[in-house]
């Protein structure tokens, strides 16, 4: 663990116009760890990742990252850093092959200076890429348009595309919405590796009995107040939570 938390946030807030969507939220993450972001629908989860990535403009508050304020930066700044973010809803480069939806982050500024402007034969950079996530590398699906993809091998496409950055942070939108049990078993043991790479997880999730298999902590929200943070087995045992969640199959043993 490094001694300078990866990301600090203070009192992060956003407002639209009298409603509070995030509400003074704070927590700190290390770098390499995993942090399950949970909430009944509306609680504010997509909104706080859309602060952090740039998408939108915090009201107030501070995002601290490797001790830098990135507070309102831009999202193609944000990325440069380090940071990449899938989206809740999958939205590719629908019309061209699913493989060249990966060249074309290979071409990024990040991905560039990493490699020094040679990243050799991107094609089959992508190919590997995408064997990573689950395609099957003979098959023609990597060559087919991404817009045939089924929903599952969609938010797999996310992945690899967060991926093809090298990022040290990579924040994921619903993963798992849509995927098969099947699906998400098989994925499970990339984040894993991930993980133990170094590289810093922050997942928004639904599914929790599938996220408590790779969060370290969680923080949970409602009505854009973080209403508790801790281990996955500290979180669901928590009263509040289970008020939130209440009438929901959300809350499980972790």
């Amino acid at each position: 663990m490094s001694q300078q938390p990866i990301f600090a946030i203070s009192d992060l807030t956003k407002n639209f116009g009298g409603i509070v969507a995030v509400d003074q939220v704070s927590f700190t993450l290390e770098k390499g760890e995993a942090l399950g972001v949970i909430g009944p629908n509306g609680s504010g989860k997509s909104t706080l990742i859309n602060l952090i990535t740039g998408f939108i403009k915090p009201s107030s508050g501070q995002i601290l990252y490797q001790g830098k304020n990135i507070t309102g930066w831009p999202p193609h700044k944000i990325v440069t850093m380090g940071i990449a973010r899938s989206f809740q809803m999958a939205k590719p480069f629908y019309d061209i092959p699913v493989y060249k939806n990966l060249i074309i982050p290979l071409f990024s500024n990040r991905a560039r200076k990493l490699k020094g402007g040679g990243y050799g034969d991107r094609s089959e950079v992508a190919i590997h890429l995408l064997e990573d996530v689950g395609f099957e590398r003979d098959s023609q699906v990597p060559y087919k348009e991404a817009g045939s993809l089924p929903h599952g091998y969609l938010k797999r496409l996310e992945l690899a595309r967060c991926l093809s950055l090298e990022p040290d942070v990579i924040i994921l939108d619903e993963l798992f919405s849509g995927m098969s049990m099947s699906e998400i078993a098989s994925i499970l043991p990339l984040l894993d590796r991930i993980k133990e790479e170094g590289t810093t997880l922050i997942m928004v999730e639904h599914r929790l009995r599938e996220l408590f298999k790779v969060a370290d902590k969680a923080i949970v929200l409602n009505f854009g107040k973080k209403i508790a943070e801790g281990t996955p087995a500290e979180v669901v045992e928590n009263e509040e939570v289970k008020t939130a969640y209440l009438g929901s199959e959300v809350v499980v043993s972790a």
